[in-house]
């Protein structure tokens, strides 16, 4: 198995240039709304949803149903995780080694990551960074209501970014 793929199936610089000015212009309106909110609307998971809805188009997971319904069970799941498992704690407040509150919040980012992939397979919403937001819900980062409807929010607002925005014309890697 080929580890990259022969050099002249890479992208020029141009059409590199090209992928990556889309990629990042679909996240521009969610990066001036979470500055000019303080409101959490620019999170880890969007990066590599925006960059397989610019640099593979066609692939099944960027059509805009499995991308929504993705992050949608990542949410959902994460959120039943987290406060049935883990409610309070948080990855960012690292618990002692073989800890008890350890126990949960690793508990819970591996239930969250179990709900998500059975519901995205189970439906065929299949969409692989919806697993690191139920990992973002899960370890108690983004965890209230508010906090759930803004990364759904955010993610319609990728998904309209990119139905509004033209595509590149950069023919797309091998599948």
């Amino acid at each position: 198995m080929e580890v990259f793929e022969p050099l002249e199936e890479q992208p020029t610089t141009s059409d590199a240039l090209l992928s990556t000015g889309r990629t990042c212009s679909l996240l521009v309106v969610l990066i001036l709304l979470a500055w000019g909110t303080g409101q959490p609307f620019l999170f880890p998971s969007l990066g590599p949803s925006a960059y397989a809805l610019a640099v593979t188009p066609s692939a099944a997971t960027s059509q805009w149903q499995r991308a929504l319904g993705g992050h949608f069970f990542g949410v959902v799941s994460g959120l039943l995780a987290y406060h049935t498992i883990a409610p309070g704690l948080s990855v960012t407040d690292i618990p002692p080694a073989l800890s008890m509150p350890g126990l949960q919040l690793v508990a819970a980012g591996f239930l969250s990551v179990a709900l998500t992939s059975f519901a995205m397979l189970r439906t065929d919403l299949r969409h692989a960074p919806a697993c690191a937001t139920t990992l973002i819900v899960g370890l108690g980062l983004l965890t209230s209501a508010l906090e759930a409807g803004i990364i759904l929010f955010a993610i319609c607002v990728l998904v309209v970014a990119d139905h509004l925005l033209p595509t590149t014309g950069v023919e797309e890697p091998p599948q």
